[in-house]
């Protein structure tokens, strides 16, 4: 088995598997798989769960495709070659209760090829980041830690760079560098190396993709039972209004798709079902709101809180995934 189908395999491994935890831990709602072709090369499962217990809107979708490289995507891309291809899974998750957070995760690898269909670049990219309403510290060790886990099983560097890469990567910067939410990992263009070949860029993002269950699941089982009210929705729908400004203006995944003609319904499928866009919203001084909105503006260094009995139980989900 080549490269290209050793990781399409995996995305359709992860894409299954998530997908089941998802729907058992929300015990309403399921996924409903819309399958596509790309008229240019390629299609994809678009599986999509809405109106459940627990999740109001959401996207476990894979892609694979591929196609000529045209000038719109040189000059807009910085790329060269003939043709590329691209494959991944991205998944969004809008769960109804202000108290669970949104969560993102998203795994690829990209290719490009010459006049004569030899790889002339190959990279992966990839991440799992957490968008809170409000913040429980207890969630955000936990979740930090589960992938500082994942990562030091594989380089004792990935962690911290890593988790930079998403502080500063998920940020609107139009708004005084407030970042999206609490973070987690996110790297991008890591080409294969004789060190870190890739098939270790493989294993990684697969251990990466299982961890979003480990690392993710435990806080929705949590939380999603907790009492509500108007007002928390209220902040949430305003915070959602954050998650929006980003995709549209900063995300490169959601530019990419539209430069290459994407389906649309699959890249927005990403935005979340209801938002508030108030003018000069500010929180209440001293309130959970503000709380939020200081660790947006400041991150932190959850691992640096993480205890030894932390990272024990963490190591041993870690290496179930």
């Amino acid at each position: 088995m080549n490269e290209k189908d050793k990781w399409i395999e995996i995305i359709h491994e992860l894409q299954d598997s998530i997908c089941h935890s998802l729907e058992a831990v929300d015990g309403k709602a399921v996924f409903h798989e819309d399958s596509w072709q790309r008229e240019e090369g390629g299609g994809g499962k678009t599986r999509i769960i809405s109106n459940g217990n627990v999740f109001e809107k959401g996207g476990v979708n894979s892609s694979i495709v591929f196609g000529d490289v045209t000038e719109t995507m040189r000059k807009q891309l910085q790329i060269e070659g003939s043709k590329w291809f691209a494959c991944g899974l991205s998944i969004v998750i809008h769960p109804l209760n202000p108290f669970v957070p949104t969560i993102h995760c998203n795994y690829r690898m990209f290719e490009l090829y010459n006049d004569r269909d030899e790889v002339i670049d190959r990279w992966f990219g990839g991440g799992t980041d957490l968008t809170p309403y409000y913040l429980f510290q207890e969630d955000a060790i936990h979740f930090h830690g589960i992938y500082k886990a994942i990562c030091e099983k594989f380089d004792p560097a990935f962690y911290n760079q890593f988790k930079k890469n998403c502080d500063d990567y998920f940020v609107n910067w139009h708004r005084n560098s407030e970042r999206r939410g609490i973070g987690g990992i996110f790297y991008d263009h890591q080409r294969p190396t004789n060190e870190k070949d890739g098939d270790f860029w493989m294993r990684f993002a697969k251990s990466c993709g299982d961890g979003f269950i480990s690392a993710y699941i435990p806080i929705v089982e949590k939380r999603k039972a907790a009492s509500f009210t108007e007002h928390n929705r209220y902040w949430q729908e305003i915070r959602r209004g954050r998650y929006v400004e980003f995709n549209l203006v900063h995300d490169r995944g959601t530019l990419f798709g539209l430069k290459t003609n994407g389906r649309i319904e699959s890249i927005l499928m990403s935005l979340p079902p209801t938002v508030r866009f108030d003018y000069n919203y500010q929180p209440l001084p001293g309130s959970e709101e503000e709380k939020l909105l200081d660790v947006l503006l400041h991150p932190k260094e959850w691992a640096g809180i993480i205890t030894e009995a932390d990272k024990n139980e963490w190591a041993k989900q870690s290496n179930t995934c």
